[in-house]
């Protein structure tokens, strides 16, 4: 029975009944699902989200959201069985669905834990330190980054249908700003399943996730400029989108990810007696074959040496006849169909224009064969390999994209070259470089950084780890510039920070304390009545201070702390040679003496709720001490944060050492984890 997709829609299922589109398996071309956005009411979707999600998700603290996105990840982790099944009509097999499934999953937990890990239990971000902007530091400035009081749209390709939703969602929801999702329509019955595993948890607040199975109508002119678009698709697709009157009209967000011409280059210093060589090889051919090329970062450009123009092809003809068409929901090691026939006749399309400037060496994008599919219902295609008879007079090959199993040979004559021709693809999310030279990893590093979100440097002392050419890791910055399309998905917090609006705030040291709930120089720090490190984090109060007694430092001081450690360091024992350096009056303490004797000032040495001193930040020596300076500590708290277990939380000591003329001679910032009130 074929399924009527439902769209998501002020927190209700609903099922259209006109304007519905077939969406054929790939597998056996027969019908799994049909879909339509008809009779949604975009307007009301808008508001809903507005109204309703926004607010709920901004009332809850980064960690908050950070524990629902864990939760919600660790749900469907249980029940992503079902997922698995659906999306073998897709035409990928399980290993490639694992990429979409279990990939969405990590990318759900990894922005819990850094959610957790990097951003405060607050609700808005301080950006950097205060800046000072008066003679007598009495007005100040500092930037946060808070949540836009819109919706992210969230525009998705075919070729994820799990991952492209959960690798936007979770940034959007971290951020606090309610999400309405489209998912592209070849695959949207996968996600459809996923989001209705999402709704029932109960784990989002209402109007925080909507979906529409279907076109988006009207959708884009209820938008405005606390809005955000995140689009992933074709280069045709996004500019008509882009172009669209409210985007210019509000400078509404746009997020692209779209067309890229990715490249692997094989290094001018590799031959095929070096493991790199069959390093690329394998690359180029997992690349090719996974999903059967419909990945936005698949490998389409093929870059060797010109004197191993032809082992490499020989290399590649060889693992491509290995390789086996299948059904994927029978074998989980055969190459699947492309997601359609459509797209079929879309890639043959494409590689009939790179044959004009390319000759095919391996396959026939009209005709092939496999054991027990039929090849005329399902969207089969074998891996197709060209060679550009003139890379440098090739144009095809660096403007259209086959977005199946297939890629161009491209011989280059220098590394200059090789520069040259991968820049031609005038933007791409990734390119790979296998090579065991220094030299010409960093001249093609340099040469092509620009043109790429992310460059992969494979050699022999990484390949066993790296987690190769086509993986975007949520750390790391996934988009382009220039024909990939200018956006940043993913990243780590950058991803979040779409998200937000960075406000610089101008006010006073005190305003701003009590306001950020970080405290910086020029605040009030009243004196703490009892030592700080005697109170347990909830009792202690950001700003209070104390100032402890003073402590001569002597030669002997120096000298034994220079034996005791072994730094002996001409600085500190030799006065000649100490007086010569420019920054030196004569012998100084070591920096380290410094800090080892303010903690001796300002340390309680009773048991109590300061559990741990866990490391410093920004530490800066100011002012040499010489023998016979007095040092004293200014000590106070700065900053308190929850730890991920309620039994202690993080507080960050803002220390000032300074010498008998209260002159600073030390900066930093010291971190402790203090128990909490049982």
């Amino acid at each position: 029975m074929t399924t009527t997709l439902q769209s998501l829609a002020l927190d209700r299922w609903t099922t259209p009944e006109t304007g519905l589109v077939d969406i054929p398996s790939a597998v056996d071309g027969r019908v799994v699902a049909r879909a339509s956005s008809a009779g949604l009411d975009f307007a009301a979707m808008v508001r809903h989200a507005r109204d309703l999600g926004g607010p709920a998700l901004r009332k809850m603290s980064f960690h908050r959201r950070a524990d629902m996105l864990k939760a919600l990840g660790a749900y469907l982790g249980e029940r992503k069985e079902m997922l698995y099944a659906l999306a073998a009509d897709t035409g990928a097999n399980r290993r490639d669905n694992a990429i979409d499934i279990d990939g969405g999953l990590v990318t759900l937990a990894a922005y819990a834990s850094r959610g957790r890990r990097e951003l405060p239990d607050a609700r808005f971000v301080t950006e950097g330190e205060a800046e000072s902007l008066s003679k007598r530091g009495s007005f100040v400035g500092q930037h946060i980054l808070s949540p836009l009081h819109g919706v992210a749209i969230h525009i998705n390709a075919f070729n994820f249908p799990c991952w492209g939703l959960l690798e936007k969602l979770a940034p959007a929801l971290l951020a606090g700003v309610p999400v309405i999702a489209k998912p592209a329509t070849a695959t949207a019955y996968v996600t459809e399943a996923l989001v209705k595993l999402i709704h029932q948890s109960g784990l989002l607040p209402a109007g925080a996730l909507q979906l529409v199975c279907g076109g988006l109508g009207d959708l884009f002119d209820h938008l405005g400029g606390q809005d955000v678009i995140a689009f992933t698709g074709s280069i045709e697709t996004s500019e008509k989108l882009r172009a669209h009157p409210s985007i210019a009209l509000h400078s509404i967000r746009f997020i692209a990810e779209r067309d890229s011409l990715n490249a692997a280059i094989l290094g001018s210093d590799i031959t095929p007696a070096d493991p790199e060589f069959d390093l690329f090889i394998r690359e180029v051919v997992r690349e090719m074959t996974a999903k059967a090329g419909q990945k936005c970062t698949a490998i389409r450009r093929v870059l060797a040496p010109r004197a191993q123009e032809a082992a490499v092809i020989e290399a590649l003809k060889a693992k491509f006849a290995e390789v086996r068409l299948g059904d994927p929901r029978h074998d989980d090691k055969a190459m699947g169909p492309l997601v359609s026939r459509d797209q079929r006749d879309a890639v043959r399309v494409a590689i009939a224009a790179l044959s004009t400037e390319a000759e095919i060496v391996f396959g026939n994008p009209d005709s092939c064969s496999g054991e027990g599919i039929d090849t005329e219902a399902g969207a089969y295609m074998s891996p197709i390999l060209l060679r550009a008879r003139d890379p440098m007079q090739a144009l095809e090959v660096h403007d259209t994209e086959a977005f199946g199993p297939v890629a161009t040979v491209l011989a280059y004559d220098d590394v200059d070259q090789a520069i040259e021709l991968v820049r031609r693809g005038e933007g791409s999310l990734v390119a790979s470089l296998f090579t065991n030279d220094d030299g010409v990893a960093e001249q093609i590093a340099l040469g092509i950084a620009p043109w790429h979100g992310r460059l992969l440097i494979v050699d022999r002392d990484c390949a066993a780890e790296s987690t190769g050419h086509g993986a975007p890791l949520p750390a790391l910055v996934h988009g382009g510039p220039g024909r990939a399309g200018g956006g940043e998905e993913l990243g780590g917090m950058r991803s979040v920070a779409h998200y937000m609006q960075r406000t610089a705030i101008q006010a006073s040291p005190r305003r701003l304390a009590a306001l950020t709930g970080t405290w910086s120089r020029g605040a009030p720090a009243p004196a703490a009545s009892v030592h700080p490190f005697t109170r347990n984090y909830d009792e202690l109060v950001v700003g209070e201070s104390i100032e402890t007694a003073s402590r001569p430092i002597t030669l002997a001081d120096i000298e034994h702390f220079a034996h005791f450690t072994g730094d002996t360091f001409y600085a500190h024992m030799d006065e000649a040679a100490a007086k010569a350096n420019p920054f030196f009056p004569g012998r100084v303490a070591h920096g380290y003496l410094i800090l080892a004797f303010a903690a001796g000032l300002f340390v309680d040495p009773a048991p109590g709720p300061l559990l741990a001193n866990y490391g410093l930040d920004n530490l800066r020596f100011l002012k040499p001490v010489s023998p016979d300076d007095a040092i004293r500590v200014k000590l106070t708290v700065k900053q308190k944060s929850p730890a991920r277990r309620p039994e202690y939380g993080e507080v960050r000591w803002d220390v000032e050492v300074v010498n008998q003329n209260d002159e600073p001679v030390a900066r930093y910032d010291l971190l402790t984890m203090s128990a909490r009130a049982k």
